[in-house]
């Protein structure tokens, strides 16, 4: 497996796994044996960051803490802190909020206990707490670095000026973003600010949630608790705006010899040298196909070809 380089120097692998699937958004919890089978797997085959949170539920970095500890020294494991818990409002579900120091440290300690780990590599503000300073967040960050609490830290769908008054104060080693062909975004301006400042770009939601392995259908039904059932991009008018973007999947695979999530993977890849893409599945195959994708590779041709297409579709960027 080829390596990318955080910007706080660690060397991960250059597609890693999110894991969030795994107990969260996607339906019913999976099974643990199973889970623990395929994240060893992905270290077999050289996968080595890993994405979790512990708004994914507890038991998600309970199940990598167990999982990886055999491997723990061969592993970047990258967790989160902000997000504390949910209310209702309005009907709809709106986070719990507090990056307070106090708080930061105790929502560590938990993390730390559930990774059964003394370190976290990488760990990302997960959402902004407006009541908190970006340079109080920072300056907290750098106190448990020195403390060897932490190795990194990030920022997951911060605004770009938070970004930078954050790394002022203490160097950002990633910022973490939904990236991919049917939601480009960061290529207006966040990757430029990422390559200005050495700070890594790993990308969540690659694939599009499925949406670009070319496999989901209009008028589909999902299981109970999987959110595609009512996210924005698997609306039928959005899946029909955005039908292009898989016909041109469809025929750079079967050019390339590959599978269309292959091609998007490569594809992201291949965009800045800094993208760590991180797809997540549950499956043992989806997960062989995925980390496979690191080996395609795009002459410039290619690459600007399959760049000049997409710029001609305009994909719908709805997603949630």
């Amino acid at each position: 497996m080829k390596e990318r380089a955080l910007g706080s120097g660690q060397a991960v692998s250059a597609i890693g796994l999110g894991c969030m699937g795994m107990d969260h958004a996607y339906g019913p919890q999976a099974p643990r044996e199973e889970m623990t089978r395929l994240l060893r797997r992905a270290v077999e085959l050289g996968c080595t960051f890993f994405d979790t949170a512990p708004v994914y539920g507890t038991a998600n970095e309970e199940l990598l803490g167990r999982a990886l500890a055999p491997v723990r020294n061969r592993v970047v494991l990258a967790t989160k802190f902000g997000i504390t818990g949910q209310k209702v409002v309005d009907g709809k579900p709106v986070n719990i909020l507090d990056s307070r120091p106090a708080s930061i440290r105790a929502q560590v300690e938990a993390s730390l206990g559930r990774l059964a780990t003394d370190h976290i590599d990488l760990l990302y503000q997960h959402r902004v707490d407006p009541e908190v300073a970006p340079e109080e967040v920072a300056g907290t960050m750098a106190d448990l670095a020195r403390e060897g609490k932490i190795l990194g830290w990030g920022l997951s769908n911060a605004p770009e000026d938070y970004l930078v008054r954050a790394h002022a104060v203490f160097p950002l080693a990633a910022v973490e973003n939904q990236y991919s062909m049917v939601y480009r975004v960061p290529e207006r301006g966040l990757f430029d600010l990422c390559a200005k400042l050495g700070i890594a770009f790993a990308a969540y939601s690659p694939l599009g949630n499925g949406f670009l392995s070319g496999v989901h259908r209009k008028g589909q039904t999902y299981p109970e608790g999987d959110f595609r059932g009512f996210m924005g991009r698997f609306r039928p008018e959005v899946m029909d705006r955005n039908e292009p973007v898989l016909a041109l999947l469809r025929e750079t695979a079967e050019e390339k010899g590959a599978t269309p999530a292959q091609i998007v993977l490569a594809w992201e890849l291949a965009q800045r040298p800094f993208v760590i893409p991180i797809p997540g599945t549950t499956k043992m195959a989806r997960l062989e196909e995925n980390l496979a994708a690191a080996d395609i590779v795009f002459s410039a041709g290619e690459l600007a070809a399959l760049n000049s297409a997409l710029d001609g579709i305009h994909a719908d960027e709805t997603h949630f």
